[in-house]
């Protein structure tokens, strides 16, 4: 049984589930050879102590910028097997690693704020097939209520959109393989999730980019009109098709970018992960799991259900009867696992309409002033 003191170092009893994330992730990662942690920004080193007692690390290195909770952390962590504790900035943390080219199975980076100054160091003390675990506070930048910081933070637009916290994540992603490939490495990501106010991914880093994974990267347009959703590779980037707007009154499209455009989630890491029952997990946690398992997050096309009830003028569409209903036809659907009450779908915005109006009996005009009714565009 352990025992820790959060003193005045930094613990949230709402990020149980991200710490549950963790430790499964660090486990699955130990089953490829010995396991070495390094956990940037400990706070009062909860996260570490899990990683050595749940996850079997050999060795934990856990810091903390801030010199008065030096004491704490190595009162929590006392007897762990291969600890080492420093009261470090991060960027000096990571930059000694750098130069003493000390490389670690795990980082795990919950930093405060845009994490983006830090990730090319992050990445080279990552191992090859290792795990960058990280953590943005950043809200506003990256769900387009900052559209300045967007640019100089993550170096992208980032523009208002219905998926707010899965636009954040991929921009999120965009940067990290940016970073990865200025290193000449690859990555793939491992699971992605948020609750609104931290946006968390894990990526694993691979010795070199996977052919094609420059087309993971991309942008993404919305009509905040029509409601109306365009996704292209950078790679292949040319002129936007037209929206289910009239052509004299289609507004300006809000375009985000370049961003992660590929899979938020491994389904089947995601599915060893839940299959782990040697770690006692919050009551959040498997549910949690089984969303993002259920959701590798393709296409990048995601609409809240009571967006299309808006636009139809009535109630939102039972999401696992559209979701039932849009396969039926042929089309890619699911429920997204990012965000609550979302339907990610390859199917044309027309179509998800004219579906949820089925679903919901919604007669020819008697869609609200200003909504977008099937009937109105031939549907």
């Amino acid at each position: 049984m352990a025992h820790l003191q959060p003193g005045r170092g930094f613990f949230r009893l709402e990020s149980r589930s991200a710490r549950d994330l963790g430790v499964l992730l660090a486990r699955r990662l130990a089953e490829r050879g010995p396991l070495r942690v390094l956990d940037a920004m400990a706070g009062c080193g909860i996260r570490g102590l899990r990683y050595g007692l749940e996850a079997g690390a050999g060795a934990v290195w856990v810091n903390d910028a801030d010199p008065e909770r030096l004491q704490l952390l190595e009162t929590n962590l006392a007897g762990q097997a291969g600890l080492r504790c420093t009261a470090l900035t991060a960027q000096h943390l990571l930059a000694d690693c750098l130069l003493r080219q000390e490389r670690f199975e795990l980082v795990d980076l919950d930093a405060f704020g845009c994490p983006a100054s830090l990730l090319a160091l992050a990445l080279e003390a990552v191992a090859l097939d290792g795990a960058l675990y990280l953590a943005s506070t950043d809200g506003r930048s990256p769900t387009g209520h900052d559209r300045s910081a967007a640019v100089r933070r993550l170096g992208a637009a980032a523009r208002a959109h219905p998926a707010s916290w899965e636009l954040a994540l991929r921009l999120q992603l965009g940067v990290v393989a940016r970073a990865a490939w200025a290193l000449g490495r690859g990555l793939e990501p491992l699971f992605s999730f948020s609750e609104g106010r931290t946006f968390r991914t894990a990526v694993r880093l691979r010795r070199r980019a996977s052919g094609g994974q420059e087309a993971q990267l991309g942008m993404i347009a919305h009509c905040h009109r029509c409601g109306h959703q365009q996704v292209q590779e950078l790679l292949r980037l040319r002129r936007w098709q037209g929206c289910l707007c009239p052509a004299n009154q289609a507004p300006p499209l809000a375009i985000s970018g370049p961003l992660w455009i590929g899979p938020l989630q491994d389904s089947a890491f995601l599915a060893a992960m839940a299959a782990d029952t040697n770690v006692i997990l919050g009551p959040l946690t498997a549910r949690l799991l089984a969303r993002l398992g259920a959701d590798p997050g393709l296409p990048a096309r995601c609409w809240p259900t009571a967006e299309i009830g808006r636009r139809l003028g009535c109630g939102p569409p039972p999401l696992a009867e559209l979701v039932a209903a849009l396969r039926s036809k042929g089309w890619l659907a699911v429920a997204s696992g990012v965000m609550p009450g979302q339907v990610r779908s390859d199917a044309p915005w027309a179509e998800i309409l004219q579906t949820g109006a089925k679903l919901n009996g919604t007669a020819p005009g008697t869609a609200k002033q200003g909504s977008v009714c099937p009937s109105a565009h031939g549907l």
